[in-house]
């Protein structure tokens, strides 16, 4: 794998229909700079917006995924994130004079011929990998569809098993082990497919009117007569000379590969992953894959890959032991001597909940008044580091927290359980209730050595998110 981030040295155009849309599309792709991304720039819109390729975009699914900004949209962009991503390019300006990306012949093919036309240029900044340290488990019970992602050293594979009961495909497998040895060959041909019986349902839903019998491979999945396949024909506004045919495809297309649907939805699985905005170390083995399936996995890791880049941000001495040591948390609180109420984050998982630590010792400074004669922390005090604690979590859902700050708004079910005293170790579990227009609501408690163990605190809190 490559450790350097890639762009290409010059720009290439390509042309073409949109498969839904059936407009007519020129596709520009442009060199970028280090830690640009990959981006979609509408040049035929007025001041030219650009469009991130990332999941937090992704504004439809109907027969393909689709990303917009401001309701400025790119439809089918999956084939061309896959090529790119097969590639291995970090950084690039894809410009269109429409609103679909070319379909081509249905697959990556002619995507990836033009990026390696365009040649590939090494920069100096090192990629930005996702790399996959726990198991990442997607369900779908009532499509049964599973999606995982595992640990694998300093590596990405991938693995799809397809099953469509259906006597043209049956039940296929395919696997991916190395991006740069295999994908432009084994993979990026392969073509996307749809059954006959979707046909008419899709021209009615307004999708497809790009999409002919050259750019996708059509199986047969119902029993037809020559005379009810040409009244079909006839409502679909088919011109071209399409048989039947005897080998369960339309006009007995021959496949590129013996399995080659599992390996197209291999193709949109990596493409749907490109999503994430970085690349993956790790092993992918997903059952029965589609579009809506594959935007949820990569929503779970892409909010992975955004907890990890803020951990970068944040950590000044990574630790085994936590995930923010004091010099982070410093950082991203305003709070000083003597208010910082948190000595270190252990766990966090972003908008949903966090876990920090606050050691009680004898030398805080509100001991020499609050009963002195038998120290005693003070209630609110114990709130307090509740409001810090969940303070990190909320700031880092928006971001940049450099201008701003989060204000108590209210407090409710307040109740002292157990009294602090110098030498308690309190760990301080908050879960993120809802995060809407700069409110934010957290219900907590502050257990008294380990989760599960005495409950020394339990609170409901409100806060606001304002600027500096």
């Amino acid at each position: 794998m490559f450790e350097k981030q890639r762009t290409i040295k010059t720009p290439i155009t390509l042309s073409g229909v949109g498969l839904h849309t059936g407009n007519k599309s020129n596709m520009t792709f442009k060199p970028a700079p280090e830690d640009f991304g990959i981006r979609f720039k509408r040049i035929d819109i007025e001041n030219s917006p650009e469009i991130p390729a990332d999941v937090d975009h992704v504004t439809d699914l109907s027969r393909g995924t689709t990303i917009a900004v401001n309701g400025v949209e790119v439809h089918t962009v999956e084939h061309v994130l896959a090529a790119i991503m097969g590639c291995e390019v970090d950084n690039l300006l894809i410009e269109l004079d429409s609103n679909e990306v070319p379909i081509m012949d249905g697959s990556a093919k002619a995507y990836v011929e033009t990026l390696h036309k365009a040649e590939f240029v090494e920069q100096n900044a090192n990629k930005d990998y996702l790399i996959i340290e726990d198991t990442v488990h997607y369900q779908d019970p009532k499509n049964n569809v599973d999606i995982v992602a595992l640990p694998l050293k300093d590596d990405f594979r991938i693995s799809v098993m397809i099953d469509f009961n259906n006597p043209a495909l049956g039940v296929q497998h395919t696997g991916l082990f190395s991006m740069e040895k295999e994908f432009a060959d084994e993979f990026a041909p392969s073509r996307t497919f749809c059954f006959l019986s979707e046909v008419e349902m899709l021209r009615a839903n307004n999708l497809i009117k790009g999409g002919d019998i050259d750019n996708a491979i059509v199986i047969k999945d119902m029993d037809l007569s020559d005379e009810d396949f040409e009244k079909m024909k006839k409502r679909l506004g088919i011109e071209k000379s399409v048989i039947l045919g005897s080998s369960g495809i339309l006009n007995n297309t021959n496949l590129r590969f013996k399995n080659e649907p599992a390996r197209h939805k291999l193709l949109d699985l990596i493409g749907d992953m490109a999503l994430i905005g970085a690349p993956i170390k790790g092993q992918i083995l997903a059952a029965r894959p589609g579009h809506r399936a594959n935007v949820e996995f990569t929503k779970m890791l892409r909010k992975l890959y955004l907890q990890k880049k803020i951990e970068k941000k944040y950590q000044a001495l990574k630790s085994a032991k936590g995930v923010y040591d004091i010099e982070a948390i410093l950082k991203i609180l305003p709070h000083r001597y003597p208010f910082v109420m948190v000595d270190k984050i252990i766990e966090i998982e972003m908008g949903k909940r966090i876990v920090g630590i606050k050691n009680v010792t004898i030398n805080e400074p509100f001991f020499q008044g609050h009963f002195p004669g038998k120290p005693v922390m003070p209630g609110v005090m114990i709130i307090e580091a509740m409001a810090q604690t969940g303070c990190i979590l909320i700031l880092n859902e928006i971001g940049d927290t450099s201008n701003k700050l989060g204000y108590f708004a209210s407090i409710k079910e307040a109740k002292m359980r157990k009294p602090v005293v110098p030498g308690d170790q309190l760990v301080i579990e908050m879960e993120l209730i809802y995060f809407r227009r700069g409110i934010c609501n957290l219900k907590g408690k502050v257990y008294k050595g380990y989760i599960g163990g005495e409950v020394a605190c339990e609170a409901e809190i409100t806060a606001a998110v304002v600027d500096r």
